[in-house]
């Protein structure tokens, strides 16, 4: 068995890399779901127990971290090139912060759920789409709307912080623009998924 070890250590550290690493083709949700297997799975279970739709949780993934798992802000920098403290705690797929990760730990359950896992972080899309939905009465449908409360948070969304931030504001309109892309997309291969995720899972 040891003349085996380092050939399966290779291969363990090949498929760790590809589980990891975000998608070659992030333009396209059907190429996206085709090379990271379990990824429409994952989506699905969100969106059944949530509500919020597999194009707009991709579309906020996309915007958020262009699906890199381990994805921070840009550090600070002093005098213009000296690294320092990065702005924010956000991390993973959905850049979600320390505190609102623990609050959303709290509340769902999910106390194993870690950010830079795609199952979790479109868990937590999914929730916090709902809440946006119960507490807000945004649509669970309305890409545009959904993600200037899943940026701003709920307070700040109910103040209207975002009528500040022009960029905010476009970035919302991508997030939608995103969001109804992938559902045209997502039309035409849906079927292949289905039967794969039910028929071949895991596949």
């Amino acid at each position: 068995m040891a003349r085996f070890g380092p050939a399966i250590l290779i291969m363990v550290t090949i498929l760790t890399a590809c589980a990891t690493s975000p998608p070659e083709n992030r333009e396209n949700i059907c190429a996206i779901f085709k090379e990271k297997r379990g990824w429409y799975h994952d989506a699905m279970q969100s969106f059944e127990k949530w509500g919020v739709p597999v194009h707009i949780q991709m579309a906020i993934v996309y915007q958020e971290s262009r699906f890199e798992p381990k994805a921070r802000p840009p550090r600070n920098k002093i005098l213009g090139f000296i690294p320092a403290n990065r702005p924010t705690s956000a991390y993973g797929y959905g850049q979600v912060k320390d505190a609102t990760w623990e609050w959303y730990q709290s509340k769902s359950g999910n106390y194993g759920g870690d950010r830079d896992d795609f199952a979790d972080a479109v868990d937590f899309i999914g929730w916090y789409g709902r809440f946006s939905y119960t507490s807000l009465g945004i649509s669970k449908w309305d890409a545009y709307n959904q993600y200037l409360a899943y940026h701003e948070g709920h307070g700040g969304y109910r103040k209207k912080s975002y009528l500040k931030k022009k960029w905010l504001i476009g970035a919302a309109h991508k997030v939608e623009s995103n969001s109804k892309r992938f559902s045209r997309q997502l039309a035409a291969c849906k079927k292949d998924l289905e039967h794969r995720r039910y028929w071949f899972w895991p596949f």
